[in-house]
C-alpha cells in the first residue's frame, strides 16, 4: 500500500446541541471501526475545552481527540484536532495550533481575524489523516443549525462537505424535545446540508423503546430520513468525559441515585474543590472507580463535610482561581484542614502552584495579578513564563512506597508556570521525557518533580495522569487508610486495563443499538473493502 494516494472515507457526527454525547459516540464508532478491521482515525477541527491531552510529541489537543485516538488504538498528532480554545476569561480563549499555543483573542477577533486563517490549516490537517487512513471519524462542535455562526463555520457543514462526509445527527433524548430538536435543526439547515444529513441517532434513551417507536415512525415519515438508532443510556462508562459541563450531568445522574451519596464506613471520603476554571478533571477518574473511596466535587463552603482528603485540581487561571478560593473561604479552611486537623491535601498542576508560599506573575501571562501569596502548605514558589511546557513523561516515585521499593509512574505536563523550592527539599517524583527513541534535550535527563510535606499528608506535582498510575494511587490510598486506623486494600483497581475494556463494551453496547450496515452504506464502504492505491 502505498501512502497518500488515496482519500479515506469519511463519516461526521453531528448533534443537535452541545454534550449529547457526540464524543462518546464518536469514540464507539472508532472502536468498532477498528474492530471490524480499518485503519481508522478520529478528526475535530476546533474543539473548546479546558481538558486536554498531551500527543506523544509534546503538543496539546482537546482529551476528547486523544481518548477517540486511544480507542482507534493509534498515537493522537495535532492533525486530530489541529486547533483547540482553552477559555481563560469571558470571552477570551488562548488559541492552541497544531498543539502550540498561538494566541489570547477574544471571540469577535477570532472569528473576523482568525477563522479565514484557520479554514486552510483545518483542510490540510484533514488532508493528511485522509492519505494515512481508511475511515475518519470527524466530530462535530454544538450544534449545525447556529445561524450566526453558519457563514465562516470550519467545525459542522462546511466541514462535512470540505470532506464530502455523511452526517449522522445526534439527539439526546434525556433532556426532553428530542422530536423538535431535530426537526428544528433540519429546518435551518440549507437544502444541501439537509441532503448530508443520512441518518439520525436517539442517544441516552431509559425505558420501553417500543413506546417510542410511534415517534420514531413520525419522525421518518416528517423528515424522509432514517433512525439509525435508538442508543440507552450506559452507565459507568468508564471513558473520560470531554469537558467540565458533563460534571453537572454526573451529579445530576447521582441524585437519580440517593445511595451513591451515603459514605460506607471503610471509605475514605476525598473531596475535589470545583475551581471556576477547573481543567483536566479527568485526573481523578480512578478515584470515582475505587470500591474503597467515597468522592465529590465541592464549589461552595457549606459542601466541605468531613472529608478524610481534600484535592485541588489544575486550572486555566491559577491565580483568579486563588483569589477564588480566598474570597470563598475555601483557602482559610483548606490550610486548617492540613495544619491543625491533620488532613490529607493534594494538589495537581495548578493546585500544585496553590499550595506554594507564592504565585508571581509579574508580566501578566496568567492574570493582572502580578503576585499573590499561595496556601503556604508546600516550600515552593511559582513564576508564571510565556513559555508553556507539554511533555509526556516517565518515571518512579518512593513516596508512598514500602520497604524502600519504587513505584513506577507515568503522566503528563501542561503549565505555564516554574516552581523552584525556597528551602532545601527532596522531589517526590523523579522523571523524564518519553521521546520514543528520539532525543529531548534536557527533557530526556531524569529530574526532579513536585513537593511534600508533613511526611506525604501534603503533596503536589505538575503530573497530571500520576493517579492512574495504579501502584501509586494504591499505596496513597493504603497509607491513608492506615493513618485511619482502616486495613489496606490489597491489589485493587487496575484502572488502564479496565478503560481498554470499557472501549471495547462501549463499542458492543452502541454496535447492538445502530444500525451499521447502512452506516457502511453511507460511506460507501462495504466488506471486503480494497483501496483504489492496492495491487490487484
Amino acid at each position: 500500500m502505498t501512502k497518500g494516494t488515496v482519500k479515506a472515507a469519511t463519516l461526521m457526527v453531528q448533534g443537535t446541541a452541545s454534550d449529547v454525547g457526540k464524543s462518546i459516540l464518536t469514540a464507539a464508532l472508532c472502536r468498532i471501526l477498528v474492530q471490524d478491521g480499518w485503519q481508522t482515525a478520529p478528526f475535530k477541527s476546533q474543539n473548546m475545552s479546558l481538558n486536554s491531552y498531551v500527543t506523544f510529541d509534546g503538543k496539546e489537543i482537546g482529551r476528547a481527540q486523544g481518548v477517540q485516538a486511544d480507542a482507534c488504538r493509534i498515537l493522537a498528532t495535532t492533525d486530530m484536532n489541529p486547533i483547540l480554545l482553552k477559555p481563560k476569561q469571558d470571552m477570551v480563549a488562548q488559541v492552541v495550533v497544531h498543539g502550540k499555543p498561538y494566541s489570547d483573542l477574544d471571540a469577535r477577533t477570532y472569528r473576523e481575524s482568525y477563522l479565514p486563517q484557520a479554514e486552510m490549516i483545518v483542510k490540510d490537517a484533514l488532508k493528511r489523516l485522509r492519505s494515512e487512513y481508511d475511515i475518519v471519524v470527524l466530530e462535530g462542535a454544538g450544534s449545525p443549525a447556529e445561524v450566526n455562526l453558519k457563514d465562516r463555520d470550519i467545525v459542522n457543514m462546511r466541514l462535512a462537505g470540505w470532506a464530502d462526509a455523511p452526517v449522522l445527527l445526534v439527539a439526546d433524548i434525556d433532556r426532553g424535545g428530542v422530536f423538535a430538536s431535530i426537526v428544528g435543526t433540519l429546518e435551518i439547515l440549507t437544502p444541501e446540508e439537509r441532503d448530508r444529513v443520512k441518518g439520525f441517532i436517539i442517544n441516552k434513551f431509559r425505558g420501553d423503546v417500543s413506546l417510542l417507536k410511534p415517534g420514531l415512525d413520525w419522525l421518518e415519515e416528517r423528515t424522509g430520513k432514517p433512525v439509525l438508532g435508538v442508543v440507552p443510556y450506559l452507565p459507568q462508562l468508564g471513558i473520560e468525559d470531554e469537558d467540565s459541563a458533563s460534571l453537572d450531568s454526573k451529579r445530576m445522574q447521582s441524585k437519580r441515585n440517593e445511595s451513591s451519596q451515603v459514605k460506607l464506613a471503610d471509605q475514605l471520603d476525598i473531596a475535589v474543590i470545583r475551581l471556576p476554571r477547573l481543567s483536566n478533571f479527568t485526573d481523578f477518574d480512578p478515584l470515582q472507580e475505587e470500591k474503597d473511596v467515597h468522592f465529590r466535587y465541592i464549589t461552595h463552603l457549606a459542601e466541605w463535610g468531613e472529608p478524610d482528603v481534600v484535592l485541588l485540581p489544575g486550572s486555566k487561571n491559577t491565580m483568579d482561581d486563588l483569589r477564588y478560593l480566598n474570597e470563598s473561604g475555601l483557602a482559610e479552611r483548606l490550610k486548617a484542614f492540613a495544619q491543625t486537623e491533620n488532613g490529607w491535601v493534594a494538589g495537581i498542576c495548578a493546585g500544585y502552584q496553590m499550595l506554594g508560599v507564592k504565585l508571581l506573575d509579574p508580566h501578566g501571562y496568567e492574570s493582572d495579578h502580578p503576585e499573590l501569596e499561595g496556601l503556604g502548605l508546600l516550600p515552593t514558589e511559582t513564576v508564571f513564563t510565556s513559555e508553556k511546557r507539554t511533555v509526556q513523561v516517565q518515571g518512579s516515585s518512593t513516596l508512598f512506597a514500602e520497604n524502600s521499593s519504587v513505584i513506577v509512574i507515568d503522566g503528563y505536563e501542561i503549565h505555564m508556570g516554574r516552581t523552584r523550592y525556597l528551602q532545601e527539599a527532596a522531589a517526590p517524583f523523579q522523571i523524564k521525557a518519553q521521546t520514543n527513541g528520539e532525543a529531548s534535550g534536557s527533557d530526556n535527563v531524569l529530574h526532579g518533580d513536585g513537593a511534600a510535606a508533613d511526611q506525604g499528608r501534603v503533596w503536589g506535582t505538575y503530573l497530571h495522569g500520576i493517579l492512574h498510575n495504579d501502584n501509586f494511587r494504591r499505596a496513597w490510598l493504603n497509607r491513608i487508610r492506615k493513618h485511619k486506623g482502616l486495613p489496606p486494600i490489597v491489589g485493587g483497581l487496575r484502572f488502564k486495563e479496565r478503560r481498554e475494556a470499557a472501549f471495547d463494551r462501549l463499542a458492543d453496547h452502541v454496535r447492538s443499538h445502530l444500525d451499521m450496515q447502512r452506516v457502511y452504506e453511507m460511506m460507501d464502504v462495504s466488506k471486503p473493502w480494497k483501496r483504489k492505491d492496492v495491487e490487484q
